[in-house]
Protein backbone atom coordinates (compact mmCIF):
# COMPACT_ATOMS: atom_id res chain seq x y z
CA UNK A 1 0.00 0.00 0.00
CA UNK A 2 2.85 2.47 0.65
CA UNK A 3 4.47 1.70 -2.57
CA UNK A 4 1.45 2.52 -4.55
CA UNK A 5 0.69 5.72 -2.62
CA UNK A 6 4.39 6.29 -3.09
CA UNK A 7 4.43 5.65 -6.75
CA UNK A 8 1.07 7.77 -7.01
CA UNK A 9 2.63 11.03 -5.46
CA UNK A 10 5.74 10.79 -8.03
CA UNK A 11 3.65 10.38 -10.77
CA UNK A 12 1.02 12.61 -9.55
CA UNK A 13 3.54 15.40 -9.63
CA UNK A 14 4.79 14.21 -13.05
CA UNK A 15 0.61 14.78 -14.02
CA UNK A 16 0.62 18.21 -11.81
CA UNK A 17 3.85 19.44 -14.12
CA UNK A 18 1.93 18.33 -17.27
CA UNK A 19 -1.11 20.49 -16.46
CA UNK A 20 0.64 23.67 -15.18
CA UNK A 21 2.07 25.31 -18.71
CA UNK A 22 -1.30 24.46 -20.02
CA UNK A 23 -3.66 26.02 -17.32
CA UNK A 24 -1.65 28.76 -16.81
CA UNK A 25 -2.04 29.86 -21.04
CA UNK A 26 -6.04 29.68 -20.91
CA UNK A 27 -5.73 30.98 -17.24
CA UNK A 28 -4.51 34.28 -18.54
CA UNK A 29 -5.31 34.34 -22.47
CA UNK A 30 -8.55 31.77 -22.86
CA UNK A 31 -6.30 30.02 -25.23
CA UNK A 32 -6.13 26.13 -25.48
CA UNK A 33 -3.07 25.09 -26.48
CA UNK A 34 -3.32 21.28 -27.75
CA UNK A 35 0.29 21.71 -29.28
CA UNK A 36 1.51 21.42 -25.85
CA UNK A 37 2.62 17.60 -26.07
CA UNK A 38 4.07 18.32 -29.26
CA UNK A 39 6.34 21.18 -28.27
CA UNK A 40 7.63 18.63 -25.05
CA UNK A 41 8.49 16.58 -27.82
CA UNK A 42 10.30 18.60 -30.42
CA UNK A 43 12.38 19.90 -27.02
CA UNK A 44 13.04 17.01 -26.38
CA UNK A 45 14.87 16.40 -29.96
CA UNK A 46 16.14 19.02 -29.50
CA UNK A 47 18.45 17.54 -26.81
CA UNK A 48 18.76 14.51 -28.04
CA UNK A 49 20.39 16.06 -31.14
CA UNK A 50 22.59 17.92 -28.95
CA UNK A 51 23.60 15.07 -26.86
CA UNK A 52 24.52 13.21 -30.16
CA UNK A 53 26.88 16.12 -31.47
CA UNK A 54 28.56 15.64 -28.42
CA UNK A 55 27.07 18.10 -26.10
CA UNK A 56 26.94 17.03 -21.94
CA UNK A 57 23.55 16.12 -20.62
CA UNK A 58 23.19 19.26 -18.80
CA UNK A 59 23.75 22.05 -21.73
CA UNK A 60 21.51 19.71 -23.83
CA UNK A 61 19.08 19.62 -21.50
CA UNK A 62 19.41 23.81 -20.81
CA UNK A 63 18.91 23.60 -24.96
CA UNK A 64 15.66 21.73 -24.85
CA UNK A 65 14.65 24.11 -22.32
CA UNK A 66 15.54 27.30 -24.47
CA UNK A 67 13.37 25.68 -27.69
CA UNK A 68 10.86 25.02 -25.43
CA UNK A 69 10.50 29.04 -24.96
CA UNK A 70 11.10 29.91 -28.10
CA UNK A 71 8.34 27.50 -29.61
CA UNK A 72 5.91 29.31 -27.14
CA UNK A 73 7.22 32.38 -28.65
CA UNK A 74 7.00 31.21 -32.44
CA UNK A 75 3.30 30.15 -31.83
CA UNK A 76 2.66 33.88 -30.11
CA UNK A 77 4.27 35.54 -32.92
CA UNK A 78 2.38 33.56 -35.67
CA UNK A 79 0.07 31.21 -35.68
CA UNK A 80 -1.82 32.81 -32.56
CA UNK A 81 -2.68 36.04 -33.10
CA UNK A 82 -6.00 35.99 -35.17
CA UNK A 83 -6.79 34.38 -32.20
CA UNK A 84 -6.42 37.18 -29.96
CA UNK A 85 -8.52 38.78 -32.31
CA UNK A 86 -11.49 37.06 -30.83
CA UNK A 87 -12.69 37.03 -27.35
CA UNK A 88 -14.80 34.22 -24.72
CA UNK A 89 -15.92 31.07 -26.63
CA UNK A 90 -14.98 31.44 -29.78
CA UNK A 91 -11.28 32.80 -29.17
CA UNK A 92 -11.06 28.85 -27.34
CA UNK A 93 -12.68 27.30 -30.30
CA UNK A 94 -10.12 28.61 -33.15
CA UNK A 95 -7.06 28.31 -30.85
CA UNK A 96 -8.07 24.76 -30.37
CA UNK A 97 -8.31 23.90 -33.64
CA UNK A 98 -5.21 25.80 -35.31
CA UNK A 99 -3.00 24.50 -32.46
CA UNK A 100 -4.67 21.06 -33.01
CA UNK A 101 -3.59 20.90 -36.75
CA UNK A 102 -0.02 22.01 -35.06
CA UNK A 103 0.01 19.11 -33.72
CA UNK A 104 -1.04 16.98 -36.29
CA UNK A 105 1.22 18.44 -38.36
CA UNK A 106 4.49 18.16 -35.99
CA UNK A 107 3.23 14.76 -35.03
CA UNK A 108 3.28 13.36 -38.56
CA UNK A 109 6.37 14.83 -39.44
CA UNK A 110 8.38 13.66 -36.04
CA UNK A 111 6.73 9.95 -36.51
CA UNK A 112 7.95 9.90 -40.58
CA UNK A 113 11.33 11.85 -39.98
CA UNK A 114 12.61 10.67 -36.38
CA UNK A 115 10.85 7.29 -36.09
CA UNK A 116 13.10 6.00 -33.14
CA UNK A 117 14.60 8.93 -31.55
CA UNK A 118 13.52 9.19 -27.79
CA UNK A 119 15.23 10.86 -24.66
CA UNK A 120 16.45 8.80 -22.17
CA UNK A 121 18.19 10.53 -19.39
CA UNK A 122 19.49 7.94 -17.29
CA UNK A 123 20.12 8.73 -13.83
CA UNK A 124 23.44 6.30 -12.74
CA UNK A 125 22.89 4.69 -9.07
CA UNK A 126 20.89 2.51 -7.14
CA UNK A 127 17.42 2.34 -5.71
CA UNK A 128 16.63 4.76 -2.63
CA UNK A 129 14.47 3.33 0.07
CA UNK A 130 11.74 5.58 1.26
CA UNK A 131 9.54 3.99 4.16
CA UNK A 132 11.11 0.91 3.39
CA UNK A 133 9.99 0.94 -0.51
CA UNK A 134 12.87 1.45 -3.10
CA UNK A 135 12.09 4.64 -5.26
CA UNK A 136 14.56 4.60 -8.67
CA UNK A 137 16.45 7.57 -8.80
CA UNK A 138 15.58 9.43 -11.57
CA UNK A 139 12.03 9.69 -10.49
CA UNK A 140 13.15 11.41 -6.93
CA UNK A 141 14.92 13.68 -9.19
CA UNK A 142 12.38 14.08 -11.57
CA UNK A 143 9.68 14.75 -8.35
CA UNK A 144 12.20 16.92 -6.16
CA UNK A 145 12.53 19.25 -9.98
CA UNK A 146 8.85 19.54 -10.05
CA UNK A 147 8.84 20.70 -6.47
CA UNK A 148 11.26 23.07 -6.87
CA UNK A 149 9.23 24.46 -10.62
CA UNK A 150 5.92 24.54 -8.19
CA UNK A 151 7.67 26.83 -5.61
CA UNK A 152 9.41 28.85 -7.76
CA UNK A 153 6.04 29.40 -9.95
CA UNK A 154 4.61 30.54 -6.66
CA UNK A 155 7.16 32.38 -5.28
CA UNK A 156 7.07 34.37 -9.17
CA UNK A 157 3.36 35.11 -9.26
CA UNK A 158 3.18 36.18 -5.64
CA UNK A 159 6.12 38.12 -4.63
CA UNK A 160 7.47 39.67 -7.62
CA UNK A 161 6.18 42.56 -9.77
CA UNK A 162 5.72 41.14 -13.05
CA UNK A 163 4.35 37.85 -11.49
CA UNK A 164 1.42 39.93 -10.02
CA UNK A 165 1.15 42.18 -13.64
CA UNK A 166 0.51 38.72 -15.22
CA UNK A 167 -2.03 37.66 -11.98
CA UNK A 168 -4.12 41.15 -12.41
CA UNK A 169 -4.46 40.14 -15.98
CA UNK A 170 -5.76 36.45 -15.20
CA UNK A 171 -8.39 37.70 -12.43
CA UNK A 172 -9.65 41.10 -14.48
CA UNK A 173 -8.43 41.82 -17.82
CA UNK A 174 -9.83 45.33 -18.45
CA UNK A 175 -8.84 46.70 -15.12
CA UNK A 176 -5.18 45.41 -15.76
CA UNK A 177 -5.49 47.49 -18.99
CA UNK A 178 -6.49 50.39 -17.24
CA UNK A 179 -3.54 50.65 -14.64
CA UNK A 180 -1.51 50.60 -17.92
CA UNK A 181 -0.76 46.65 -18.04
CA UNK A 182 -0.15 45.23 -21.55
CA UNK A 183 -2.17 41.82 -21.52
CA UNK A 184 -0.74 40.73 -25.19
CA UNK A 185 3.08 41.34 -23.41
CA UNK A 186 1.52 39.06 -20.12
CA UNK A 187 0.51 36.09 -22.46
CA UNK A 188 3.78 36.68 -24.71
CA UNK A 189 5.30 35.66 -21.24
CA UNK A 190 3.64 33.22 -20.34
CA UNK A 191 3.56 31.06 -23.71
CA UNK A 192 7.21 31.45 -23.19
CA UNK A 193 6.85 30.13 -20.12
CA UNK A 194 4.27 26.96 -20.94
CA UNK A 195 6.65 26.54 -23.30
CA UNK A 196 9.83 26.21 -21.30
CA UNK A 197 7.09 23.67 -18.84
CA UNK A 198 7.00 21.94 -21.79
CA UNK A 199 10.55 21.21 -22.03
CA UNK A 200 10.56 20.42 -18.41
CA UNK A 201 7.74 18.02 -19.03
CA UNK A 202 9.97 15.86 -21.63
CA UNK A 203 13.02 16.30 -19.56
CA UNK A 204 11.70 15.08 -16.33
CA UNK A 205 9.58 12.33 -18.02
CA UNK A 206 12.68 10.89 -19.48
CA UNK A 207 14.17 10.24 -16.31
CA UNK A 208 11.77 7.76 -15.81
CA UNK A 209 11.01 6.25 -19.23
CA UNK A 210 11.99 7.32 -22.80
CA UNK A 211 10.80 9.93 -23.87
CA UNK A 212 9.56 9.20 -27.87
CA UNK A 213 8.10 11.37 -30.97
CA UNK A 214 4.46 9.07 -30.16
CA UNK A 215 4.74 10.97 -26.34
CA UNK A 216 3.08 14.19 -27.56
CA UNK A 217 -0.90 13.50 -27.94
CA UNK A 218 -0.42 11.53 -24.62
CA UNK A 219 1.00 14.16 -22.83
CA UNK A 220 -1.43 16.88 -24.60
CA UNK A 221 -4.38 14.38 -23.31
CA UNK A 222 -3.35 13.83 -19.76
CA UNK A 223 -2.44 17.33 -19.02
CA UNK A 224 -5.28 18.39 -19.71
CA UNK A 225 -7.51 15.96 -17.67
CA UNK A 226 -5.54 17.06 -14.96
CA UNK A 227 -6.05 21.04 -15.82
CA UNK A 228 -9.88 20.41 -15.95
CA UNK A 229 -10.16 18.71 -13.04
CA UNK A 230 -8.14 21.08 -11.08
CA UNK A 231 -9.82 24.38 -12.65
CA UNK A 232 -8.61 25.87 -15.89
CA UNK A 233 -6.32 28.63 -14.87
CA UNK A 234 -4.86 27.56 -11.35
CA UNK A 235 -1.70 26.30 -10.74
CA UNK A 236 -2.31 24.71 -7.14
CA UNK A 237 -5.30 23.33 -8.72
CA UNK A 238 -2.98 21.20 -11.18
CA UNK A 239 -0.78 20.13 -8.82
CA UNK A 240 -3.46 19.07 -6.48
CA UNK A 241 -5.29 16.90 -9.28
CA UNK A 242 -2.77 15.65 -10.38
CA UNK A 243 -1.26 13.94 -7.06
CA UNK A 244 -4.91 13.10 -6.50
CA UNK A 245 -5.52 11.50 -10.14
CA UNK A 246 -1.55 9.63 -9.71
CA UNK A 247 -2.56 8.31 -6.52
CA UNK A 248 -6.13 6.62 -7.92
CA UNK A 249 -3.88 5.56 -11.32
CA UNK A 250 -1.23 3.67 -9.09
CA UNK A 251 -4.10 1.87 -6.95
CA UNK A 252 -5.68 1.04 -9.82
CA UNK A 253 -2.62 0.20 -11.85
CA UNK A 254 -1.93 -2.35 -9.69
CA UNK A 255 -4.93 -4.11 -8.56
CA UNK A 256 -6.70 -3.93 -11.91
CA UNK A 257 -3.81 -3.52 -14.47
CA UNK A 258 -3.00 -1.27 -17.37
CA UNK A 259 -6.35 -0.68 -19.60
CA UNK A 260 -8.54 -0.66 -16.82
CA UNK A 261 -6.71 1.91 -14.69
CA UNK A 262 -6.72 4.16 -17.93
CA UNK A 263 -10.86 3.78 -17.68
CA UNK A 264 -11.01 4.23 -13.84
CA UNK A 265 -8.69 7.48 -14.33
CA UNK A 266 -10.93 8.79 -16.61
CA UNK A 267 -14.06 8.04 -14.73
CA UNK A 268 -12.84 9.61 -11.54
CA UNK A 269 -11.93 13.14 -13.85
CA UNK A 270 -15.45 12.75 -14.68
CA UNK A 271 -16.61 12.33 -11.50
CA UNK A 272 -14.80 15.44 -10.51
CA UNK A 273 -16.01 17.74 -13.56
CA UNK A 274 -19.74 16.55 -12.46
CA UNK A 275 -19.39 17.30 -8.70
CA UNK A 276 -17.33 20.41 -9.10
CA UNK A 277 -17.53 22.00 -13.05
CA UNK A 278 -14.94 24.74 -12.43
CA UNK A 279 -12.34 21.97 -11.26
CA UNK A 280 -11.19 21.64 -7.32
CA UNK A 281 -9.75 24.99 -7.42
CA UNK A 282 -11.37 26.47 -10.28
CA UNK A 283 -13.04 29.49 -10.05
CA UNK A 284 -17.09 29.62 -10.32
CA UNK A 285 -18.52 31.99 -13.23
Amino acid sequence: MIANLLDGIVFGLQLGLWAAGLTLVYGLGGVLNLAYGQMAVVSALVAVFAMDAGVPAFPAVLLGLLAGGLLGLFLDLTILRPVYRLHGEARVLLSLLLTLGVAFIVDGFLNWRYPLKALNLFIAGGPVEILGVPMRRGSLLASAITLVTFLALFLFFRFTTLGRAVRSVIEDEEGARLVGIDPRRMLRLILVLSGVLAALVAITRSMSVPVDVQAGFSITVFALIVAVVGGLGSVPGALLAGIILGIINSFALSEIGTFMSEIILLAAAGLTILIRPSGLLGVKE
